[in-house]
C-alpha cells in the first residue's frame, strides 16, 4: 500500500523506510535489551516519515511497537519510547494539518493514548507473568526441600534405627567369639536378618509404603531393647482402639526414635511402656531409669517426634524424672473410629 501510493516520496526512499522498518520490528521482537530501545526508536522514526508522506492514518503501525516497548527490561527505555510515540503524532499532525495540536480526525486521540497506554500495560502484565515464573520456581524448591527433610527424617527414623541393632548384635557377636563361638552362628543369623529388614525399609521408604503397626513396632523395639541389655516391659491399660493408619505409623515412629535414643544416650537399665486412655486422649509413656537429659541436646530425633505429633494435633514431652530416668509421652486425641487406608 505505502510502495503503490501516490505520495510524493520516490518509490526507492518509501521501499529503503521499509526495510528499515522491518529490520527495527525484526530486533525489537526477539531482544530486551539496548537493542529493543534502539529498533523501538527507529522504527517510530519510520512510520513518523511514512506518517508524514502517507498521511496520519500510517499512525496505526505505531501498535506495532507499542506492543513490544513494554518488554523492555528498564524502565527509562519504556519512558523515553512512549515520549517518542507522542512526538511522533505531534510531528505528524502538524504536518498534516499546519498547526501544532490541531486534530482533524476524531480517531486520531483515542489512538494515541491507546498507544501511550499499551507500553505500562504490557509491562506490567510481563512483570506478572515473571513474577509468576519466580513464584512457581521458589514453590518447586520448597516442596522438593519439604522432601528431603521428609526423606532425611524417615532414614533417621527407619534406616538408623535398624543400623543401631546391627551395630549392637555385632558388639555382641565380637565378644561371644571368644566366649562362646557356638552362639556366633545365630547372632549372625540374626544380623543378616536385621540386614534385610533394613534392605526392606529402604524399598518401603522408596516406595512409599509408610504404613507400620503399632503393635509390630512395640514388639520390635522391645527385641532391640533386650539386646542392648535393658529389661523391657509393655503395660495396655487402653481399650481396643482403632487409629488411623497415619497415627498408627506416626505414633510407631516416634515409639522407635524414643527406643533408639534410650538405647544410644540413656545409659539405662530398664524401660517401661505404659499406654492408656484417659478423656478421649491417647497417651503412650515410655519411661527409662537412666541419666536423663542431662547435657543432652534436642537433637533431631526429638525434634522429629516433636514434629510428628504436631501433624496429628497430639503434642510429645521429654522430661526429666524426680529421682533419674526420662519420661517421653506421647499424648493424641483420639479423633478416629476406624481404619482408614494410608494413600
Amino acid at each position: 500500500m505505502v510502495v503503490s501510493s501516490n505520495s510524493d516520496l520516490p518509490v526507492v526512499a518509501k521501499i529503503i523506510i521499509l526495510m528499515i522498518f522491518l529490520v527495527a520490528f525484526y530486533f525489537a521482537l526477539w531482544y530486551k535489551d539496548w537493542r529493543l530501545h534502539l529498533a523501538t526508536l527507529t522504527g517510530l522514526f519510520s512510520v513518523t516519515i511514512i506518517g508524514i508522506y502517507e498521511g496520519s492514518i500510517m499512525l496505526f503501525f505505531g501498535f506495532t511497537f507499542a506492543d513490544l516497548i513494554g518488554r523492555a527490561q528498564v524502565k527509562w527505555h519504556i519512558a523515553s519510547a512512549m515520549l517518542a510515540i507522542a512526538l511522533m503524532f505531534i510531528i505528524v499532525l502538524w504536518v498534516e494539518t499546519g498547526e501544532l495540536f490541531k486534530i482533524d480526525d476524531p480517531i486520531i486521540l483515542p489512538i494515541m493514548m491507546i498507544q501511550l497506554v499499551f507500553p505500562v500495560l504490557i509491562y506490567y502484565i510481563e512483570k506478572a507473568k515473571n513474577l509468576k515464573v519466580e513464584l512457581a520456581t521458589v514453590n518447586t524448591q520448597l516442596v522438593k526441600q519439604d522432601e528431603r527433610q521428609r526423606i532425611a527424617r524417615d532414614l533417621h527414623d527407619t534406616i538408623g534405627h535398624t543400623l543401631t541393632m546391627i551395630k549392637l548384635k555385632t558388639e555382641l557377636t565380637t565378644k561371644l567369639v571368644d566366649k562362646d563361638p557356638s552362639k556366633v552362628k545365630d547372632e549372625l543369623q540374626d544380623i543378616l536378618a536385621t540386614t534385610r529388614a533394613a534392605l526392606k525399609q529402604v524399598r518401603e521408604l522408596v516406595s512409599d509404603m509408610n504404613f507400620i503397626s503399632l503393635e509390630s513396632e512395640l514388639s520390635h523395639c522391645e527385641k532391640l531393647l533386650q539386646t542392648a541389655d535393658i529389661a523391657s516391659k509393655i503395660t495396655n491399660k487402653c481399650p481396643k482402639i482403632l487409629l488411623s493408619s497415619v497415627e498408627e505409623t506416626m505414633l510407631s515412629l516416634c515409639v522407635r526414635e524414643a527406643t533408639t535414643n534410650i538405647i544410644k544416650h540413656s545409659q539405662a537399665k530398664s524401660c517401661h511402656v505404659e499406654i492408656d486412655y484417659i478423656d478421649h486422649v491417647y497417651e503412650l509413656n515410655i519411661i527409662d531409669d537412666g541419666i536423663g537429659l542431662t547435657n543432652q541436646g534436642l537433637g533431631n530425633g526429638i525434634s522429629s517426634m516433636k514434629e510428628r505429633m504436631t501433624i496429628l494435633q497430639g503434642t510429645a514431652t521429654i522430661d526429666n524424672l524426680s529421682n533419674t530416668g526420662t519420661l517421653v509421652s506421647f499424648k493424641l486425641p483420639f479423633q478416629h473410629y476406624r481404619k482408614e487406608p494410608i494413600k
